[in-house]
């Protein structure tokens, strides 16, 4: 497997303008669309898959599948082995038969991987990108996608990458799930990092062979979408403070915070009309920082006044707006749990809890929405030397919408504030 340090050693290039910007950042609002996974995306979900290929054209379908974000074969010890294997090409078999099983004409791989980095400048490989209605992006490492698909340090496009983004501004779908939904960002993409970590010590511009460390490329990814920064498996992995202080040290005042087998459609992206739409198993977290004020102090950082929401299928966000819609048949609750929210010492899922569970920010912001008798609590992190505070506290603003069948209920309008516990004590 291709390492970090190895990864890192390429990403120096990248690194030289700081403030470089994607390749596409004045290109005018393409005609298509964006179906963005936050990872895990499972077989059977069928919402997901039916509106990927809804997109690229019904039963007249044809995906290309890029899957460059996985190991090559060459890196692969069971590469020759079907039952096992988990490289860029045989991953791009299985989502193949995935699409056409879920109904596309035709679904192929594009043989372009760190084993195939000249196939990003074959006309022949460019060719068969222009026959296709719609692009799935496969997990892994994103950085990978920067290293296959883009050319140095302003992030030019190879040849295959240039038609690529010549499908999607003539109106094809460009979807992913995990890494291949990650690369669709703007500047500052995130490269790693552990929440925790991340609000220790800040962030950093680079590829680190420390996956703890909050890293990320100022040149971005493919620059699909720019109205917020991108995250992914959001509440497994306990990123909301990782996002929350890449968003603040880049001069970002949004994050779109995606959980797992949970799609963000997008339509009209990179467009004053741009709209997005929650779609899957979970939701997806929209951090608002346009109000927010961070501090860094001897005794630790610290952000005020973020708000904070939680959209689950069928919910609706305009960013020009700053607005939400309910889902339709969505209905206001109204708060009855009198009992204590339930205290939190873990809220961001630490890696290094072994009694850690996932969702755990998102549980008792639940919980406090839906108390009657509680305006404000405070969680905490599993680590201490120092300790974060999460106070999340009840807005006007703030409600639960309840949906019909199994969709977990929307949490909206709490605010957060984050700090170190060391600071707190002192006021």
């Amino acid at each position: 497997m291709l390492g970090r340090s190895t990864l890192g050693a390429l990403s120096a290039a990248l690194l030289v303008l700081v403030s470089a910007t994607p390749a596409s950042a004045s290109a005018p609002a393409p005609r298509g669309s964006l179906v963005l996974v936050g990872g895990a995306l499972a077989d059977g979900n069928d919402a997901v898959y039916d509106e990927i290929i809804h997109r690229a054209g019904g039963s007249g379908a044809r995906i290309g599948i890029i899957t460059a974000a996985s190991v090559p074969a060459s890196q692969d010890p069971d590469a020759h082995d079907p039952a096992k294997c988990a490289n860029s090409e045989c991953n791009g078999a299985y989502y193949a038969a995935l699409f056409k099983q879920h109904g596309a004409a035709d679904a192929a791989w594009i043989p372009v991987d760190l084993d195939h980095r000249d196939a990003a400048e074959s006309d022949a490989v460019a060719a068969q990108v222009r026959g296709m209605t719609g692009f799935f992006f496969g997990g892994g490492d994103q950085y990978r996608y920067v290293t296959t698909l883009l050319r140095g340090d302003r992030h030019t496009d190879s040849k295959v990458m240039a038609a690529i983004r010549a499908r999607f501004r003539d109106g094809a779908v460009i979807s992913g799930s995990s890494a291949g939904a990650q690369i669709a960002s703007g500047p500052d993409m995130v490269t790693g990092g552990d929440s925790y970590e991340g609000l220790r010590d800040g962030s950093r511009p680079g590829y680190f062979d420390d996956p703890s460390v909050l890293g990320y490329l100022p040149a971005g990814g493919f620059g699909l979408l720019t109205s917020g920064l991108l995250d992914t498996h959001t509440g497994v992995q306990g990123r909301e403070g990782r996002s929350l202080r890449l968003a603040a040290d880049t001069g970002h005042d949004r994050v779109y915070a995606l959980d797992e087998n949970t799609a963000l459609v997008v339509d009209h992206p990179r467009s004053p009309g741009e709209t997005l739409r929650v779609l899957g198993e979970h939701g997806v977290t929209v951090l608002d920082l346009s109000h927010a004020r961070p501090k860094a102090r001897p005794c630790g950082w610290s952000i005020t006044d973020v708000r904070y929401d939680y959209l689950t299928t069928g919910d609706r966000y305009t960013p020009t707006a700053r607005a939400i819609t309910p889902a339709p048949g969505s209905r206001p609750t109204t708060p009855a749990d009198r009992t204590p929210v339930p205290a939190n010492d873990d809220v961001f899922s630490s890696p290094r809890n072994p009694a850690g569970s996932p969702y755990s920010l998102l549980r008792t912001a639940r919980a406090l929405a839906s108390n009657a008798t509680t305006r404000a609590t405070t969680a905490h992190t599993w680590e201490t030397g120092p300790r974060f505070d999460v106070r999340i506290a009840k807005s006007r603003e703030t409600g639960v919408w309840a949906k019909p069948g199994a969709v977990p209920p929307s949490v909206l309008g709490l605010r957060l504030d984050v700090g170190s516990a060391e600071c707190t004590s002192r006021g």
